[in-house]
């Protein structure tokens, strides 16, 4: 029993937080800029919890849409579904049982984050089958990345507002600058087989691509903390997002794939930049 946790506990990606945070930041700006300061504990809890449980239920999914295309990347052949270690049956089962639990913690939300709750889950399930025919499935990793926003808003003022809907344009951008960088990784297999990434889409202008979305994140980030008349520490964040950006291009201008990687992992650092920019300045 111990062995099979361990394999679901890889096949859910519990043993790599990254994408657990990449999905949490933009959920907690959403939470604390709706409740314009510290935000309830109730709805914390559920959003929180719900994140880890939705992004592992996400990740089951993924291997299952792609097992028989993860054994012909180098990085992802020895990943449990696609190594036979366990079975696809098994991989619906976690991930159906995931996805039951978050639902029922969204049953504590008002009847507008309910249905938001929705879209967000069957965005989070028809992610992995983008990447068969959308030329920048990034995009729509953005879109259910960022759904935690709109649905915050739901929660504590029970509509969503024009703010929320550019705060989750803006994760879109940001989420196709990083994941642009992983995509660089698995480049040279990913042509081979056929699958669609913005790294392939984005041929050799790929890192002034990764730059301009980078841009336009921080841009509009900065508009939107303008016109929300938010202090000065937000703008700070920003600044040393910022910074963190300038370093990342630095890290993947040779496409080096361990470059590339280490940049992606180290979007963690821009998204709490800019979530303690967000808290500092609303508490403030």
């Amino acid at each position: 029993m111990w062995q099979k946790l361990q394999l679901y506990i890889q096949l859910t990606r519990l043993n790599k937080p990254i994408g657990i945070l990449l999905l949490l930041w933009p959920t907690l700006w959403g939470l604390f800029w709706a409740a314009k300061g510290v935000p309830p504990l109730k709805e914390t809890v559920i959003f929180v919890v719900g994140t880890i449980l939705m992004r592992s239920a996400g990740c089951a999914v993924n291997d299952f849409a792609d097992r028989n295309i993860d054994k012909h990347v180098a990085r992802t052949a020895n990943r449990p579904l696609t190594s036979g270690q366990i079975s696809s049956k098994e991989a619906l089962m976690v991930a159906g049982v995931l996805a039951l639990a978050a639902g029922a913690g969204a049953l504590f939300l008002n009847a507008l984050s309910l249905k938001l709750a929705v879209v967000a889950a069957i965005l989070a399930a028809s992610y992995p089958f983008f990447k068969r025919f959308f030329a920048i499935p990034q995009a729509y990793l953005g879109i259910a990345f960022g759904f935690g926003i709109p649905m915050a808003f739901a929660a504590l003022t029970n509509h969503v507002p024009a703010i929320a809907w550019w705060l989750l344009v803006a994760n879109v951008f940001w989420t196709v600058a990083y994941d642009t960088e992983y995509a660089m990784v698995d480049r040279a297999d990913d042509l081979k087989i056929g699958i669609k990434t913005s790294a392939i889409t984005f041929g050799r202008f790929d890192v002034l691509m990764v730059m301009i979305c980078y841009a336009m994140f921080i841009g509009l980030m900065a508009y939107l903390g303008y016109i929300s008349q938010l202090a000065w520490p937000y703008f700070a964040g920003l600044l040393a997002a910022s910074c963190v950006t300038i370093y990342h291009f630095f890290l993947i201008k040779n496409r080096e794939p361990v470059q590339c990687f280490k940049a992606f992992l180290h979007n963690n650092w821009l998204g709490a930049a800019v979530c303690l920019g967000v808290v500092a300045a609303l508490l403030v």
